[in-house]
């Protein structure tokens, strides 16, 4: 299974008071219940290879992260920009295509996010995200809408996998660590979590997280 559990952990699933059955789930979007796609914007000029040299030599990741941490795209742009003029076109377009680089939702996540929805389970979500951006997401991805609410890293100036941000999500809604599942896609956010008590587990498919959701007393397998 993807969800990781110290031995200490595992030894005491079965009882109740030392393992609780969780009451609520937090949901990473990107790549678990939306899918991303970096190149998707700009394919119609660029093939995926002609991307990734570019992303390489204007150091696209630490671009986006700045956007996630609540950079102004404008001021991103301005960044790429200096760089390169060209990097700034690239930048530029990107932005003004975002849309086209969420592919639809991940199958078999919408229900998930429905069943644990009806059987009266919290549904909240924490991504790195853009503030100017994140409206995109439940359009293409419905059940997003679905979630009580989301910490979205462009608004609150912090980026997974800081331990603030998610410090910020547990005391914004309350949240019992021991009793609230972290779903995201990247071990290194899981970890953080982990590091801070929540139930952890690293997204691959909707068909692993059922089983460990159902290894939880959350969802039939």
């Amino acid at each position: 299974m993807a969800r990781s559990v110290s031995p200490a952990q595992s030894d005491s699933h079965t009882n109740s008071a030392d393992c609780p059955t969780p009451t609520a789930v937090v949901f990473d979007l990107g790549n678990v219940l939306i899918g991303w796609d970096q190149t998707g914007p700009l394919a119609d000029r660029m093939s995926a290879e002609e991307w990734q040299s570019f992303a390489e030599a204007a150091d696209f990741p630490t671009l986006n992260t700045a956007a996630d941490s609540g950079v102004p795209i404008t001021e991103v742009i301005a960044r790429a920009a200096e760089a390169d003029p060209y990097h700034g076109e690239i930048v530029t377009g990107y932005y003004e295509n975002f849309a086209k680089s969420l592919t639809g939702p991940i199958d078999g996540m919408a229900e998930i996010v429905a069943e644990l929805r009806d059987s009266g389970v919290r549904l909240l979500g924490l991504s790195n995200w853009s503030a100017e951006t994140i409206h995109h997401a439940p359009v293409v991805a419905p059940a997003i809408s679905e979630l009580e609410d989301i910490v979205v890293s462009g608004r609150v100036g912090l980026v997974k996998p800081d331990p603030a941000i998610f410090e910020l999500t547990r005391d914004r809604f309350g949240l019992d660590p021991h009793r609230t599942v972290f779903v995201d896609d990247l071990p290194a956010n899981v970890e953080a979590a982990e590091r801070l008590g929540f139930v952890g587990h690293v997204f691959s498919s909707a068909a692993s997280l059922r089983e460990d959701l159902s290894d939880l007393g959350l969802l039939c397998s």
